[in-house]
């Protein structure tokens, strides 16, 4: 494993990091979890990626048990606040009510007593900014995480709140943004402005919900038990991307990951960690196996010319536009 500082802040993660987002607490039942859980630890994995919402905050759970009895230093633990959690008004958005009741949910269920990186995991228009960055501010200085970082806000939502957690003497090191060779919305912007102000990117689907994997065909059903037969969790998601046009081009992406001894997911990985401001690219799995087949990305790099190969094939259905960055008007 190989291991970036996120941002220019002296925390190191490994890059590839694991997340429990579809699978934990849903798609997999706790035994299959734990074991890809020991498998990332196995594979030199220290940085483990989950939100409160995940599974109706079952995953953060499971994910506490898995982790139970390792060396706490020696991990790096992620967690996020936004989304509804229960049924009331304030269980959602980043009111100070709702994070402050939040954090310690967090850190009950991981059964920790800090978590590394506290993470607003969308912007909310409802709260005032001001109020959402004190709060993350008492859970800093009060020794319940360390950094703080934000998932999917805008480029001068980033700028807006950085110069408030200066103002307020806390660390705001990150961004969490979803980052493929099929959707590349950040680099126009929320790339450059994060390089300025020395926050690094924890990408997300790197694999666009698997579809760079390779597994989906034009013209035919998705395999039986992929992400896109699984209605309760995955199928909505990966949706967009299992059209004909966008399939056909992803499988001209084969010779070229065959020429660099890769698999298709381990190029998709390694594509995005070619980025030097991507510190760690987040991957899940439901079994083991696809652990270990994708933590053979670290490390890889890429030439010129593939990068170019690569760019030639994908353009056609490459998202690009910036807007695309969003969160919702309300909350949910």
């Amino acid at each position: 494993m190989e291991f970036r500082h996120l941002g220019r802040s002296g925390l190191m993660v490994s890059e590839i990091s694991y997340g429990n987002w579809i699978t934990h607490g849903s798609q997999v039942e706790e035994e299959a979890a734990t074991a890809c859980v020991r498998a990332a630890l196995d594979t030199g994995i220290t940085t483990f990626d989950t939100a409160d919402v995940y599974a109706g905050t079952r995953a953060e759970e499971v994910l506490g048990r898995a982790l139970r009895g390792e060396r706490r230093e020696g991990l790096e633990i992620f967690t996020k606040v936004f989304w509804p959690t229960g049924p009331g008004r304030n269980d959602r958005g980043l009111s100070r009510k709702h994070i402050m009741e939040s954090i310690n949910g967090s850190l009950r269920r991981l059964q920790t007593d800090y978590v590394d990186l506290y993470q607003a995991h969308r912007y909310d228009y409802s709260t005032p900014l001001e109020e959402t960055m004190e709060a993350f501010a008492d859970i800093v200085h009060s020794g319940k995480a360390h950094y703080i970082g934000v998932s999917e806000w805008k480029a001068s939502q980033i700028r807006e709140a950085h110069q408030l957690a200066r103002e307020l003497r806390i660390p705001l090191v990150s961004s969490q943004p979803q980052y493929s060779m099929l959707w590349r919305v950040i680099e126009a912007e929320v790339i450059p402005t994060c390089e300025e102000l020395g926050l690094g990117q924890i990408v997300w689907s790197p694999m666009a919900q698997g579809v760079l994997s390779g597994k989906y065909l034009p013209g035919q059903p998705p395999p039986a038990g992929s992400r896109a037969t699984d209605e309760k969790s995955g199928a909505g998601f990966i949706a967009k991307w299992l059209t004909d046009d966008v399939l056909t081009q992803v499988q001209r992406l084969t010779p070229l990951a065959e020429q660099a001894g890769l698999t298709m997911a381990q190029l998709a990985i390694a594509w995005v960690l070619q980025n030097p401001n991507v510190s760690s690219a987040i991957v899940g799995a439901s079994r083991p196996e696809q652990v270990h087949d994708n933590v053979k990305a670290a490390g890889v790099k890429l030439d010129a010319d593939l990068l170019k190969a690569i760019d030639e094939i994908v353009e056609p259905i490459t998202e690009r536009d910036p807007a695309k960055t969003e969160s919702p008007a309300q909350r949910p």
